[in-house]
């Protein structure tokens, strides 16, 4: 007779036998419901294919985290970052504060300025419009441009902008100025567009227009990154369905550099607050499954958001652990403060891999990065080493 986790993983064994991302929707949820009996096969087999292509090390960018402004006219259920005009903490910061802490990540040895900011405020906001014409800017997109071109000009940090939705022109005009960008798919679920779901009064997550931007992106070639939130109200057919959405794109153009599996955390004063977080397992068999679909790609978990335990992240299959900084605290997530680096490389190194610190671009899509302008061509090199990593290593 064969046991339910045999019956379970014999869609893993079939994977791992072609060494492709062949995995079977329907395997790929039959694998995330809960089940403590095939958790440890399912993890076993994320490592083993994790071992296979990406042996040995674990990356991580050394980074400022510049939060350009967090005015955003978008509600999301979950987010304490975003800001309107007026409320304690809204903030626009000014060309000399974003130098000021480019300047003293360098001084740190941050090779990325991580770039995050609320979606097209000026959209919904006359404050920000008053505010974009003071420092002299059409729209909050130039102001980014602008500073993204400063820092290039001034540092010798590399700028990882993460703009919200963008045209296609834009797209082209960012990848000029910053060897990489990014936008998190969070889910292709519109369900949670719903009123009271967690995008309600949210129209830059219609998951649509995010899945046009990313394609846009692979039209141009440029390096990005994406990934799922999970824990938010969807489904785990949703959870699966986003996970092939980005391995599709990806398939078709070649341009995602990683995948970000990030969990939900509730936040005090959200209208989400109260609702529960996804767990150990269910995070793990995440990881896994999203390493079972996409074996070759750069997997990636923020490890402040499953603190205390975040090197059993490294169990399901990744092989990144994100922007890491020794200066900035994630303004997305405060309450969740970064590890300190040395702890993050002892813990890393006790499961048996080391920690080398990477570029915003990661050193298999430098070329993609490099062709859309000679600047950053000339930056990446002088920023690489032989293999592609930072030259200044952690």
């Amino acid at each position: 007779m064969v046991s339910l986790a045999q019956h379970a993983l014999s869609p893993v064994a079939e994977l791992e036998a072609v060494g492709t991302g062949a995995l079977s929707r329907e395997a790929a949820c039959k694998l995330l419901r809960p089940g403590d009996d095939t958790l440890p096969a399912l993890l076993a087999s994320a490592q083993r294919l994790r071992d296979r292509f990406k042996p040995g090390t674990v990356t991580y960018s050394r980074k400022v985290f510049i939060p350009l402004t967090n005015l955003c006219r978008d509600y999301c259920g979950y987010c304490t970052f975003r800001r309107d005009p007026g409320q304690p903490g809204a903030h626009t910061m000014t060309p000399d504060e974003v130098m000021e802490v480019v300047r003293a990540g360098e001084r740190l040895g941050c090779s990325e300025a991580l770039f995050s900011l609320g979606d097209k405020p000026e959209l919904l906001f006359p404050e920000m419009r008053d505010t974009l014409h003071r420092l002299g800017y059409k729209s909050t997109l130039h102001y980014l441009e602008a500073m993204c071109e400063r820092v290039l000009r001034e540092s010798s940090l590399l700028p990882h902008p993460n703009p919200g939705l963008m045209s296609a022109e834009w797209l082209q005009r960012l990848a000029r100025v910053s060897p990489s960008m990014g936008l998190m798919l969070e889910t292709t679920s519109s369900r949670l567009l719903a009123r009271g779901a967690a995008h309600d009064n949210a129209p830059d997550k219609d998951p649509l227009k995010r899945l046009r931007v990313i394609e846009d992106a692979g039209r141009q070639k440029i390096p990005f990154t994406t990934g799922i939130l999970i824990g938010i109200g969807e489904t785990i057919e949703e959870r699966v369905d986003a996970l092939l959405a980005i391995r599709d794109l990806h398939e078709k153009y070649g341009h995602i550099q990683e995948v970000i599996i990030q969990n939900f955390r509730a936040k005090p004063s959200t209208p989400m607050a109260e609702w529960p977080e996804p767990d150990r397992a269910d995070m793990l068999r995440t990881l896994a499954v999203a390493r079972l679909l996409m074996p070759e790609m750069n997997l990636q978990a923020p490890p402040n958001l499953s603190d205390p335990y975040y090197a059993d992240l490294l169990d399901g299959g990744i092989n990144d652990w994100g922007g890491v900084s020794p200066l900035t605290p994630d303004f997305i997530n405060p309450e969740k403060p970064w590890p300190h680096l040395e702890e993050l490389r002892e813990r890393t190194e006790a499961k048996g891999f080391a920690l080398k610190q990477r570029l915003p671009v990661y050193p298999e899509f430098m070329a993609l990065a490099a062709a859309h302008s000679d600047r950053l061509a000339q930056r990446l090199d002088n920023a690489r080493d032989s293999e592609g990593y930072a030259r200044r290593a952690a």
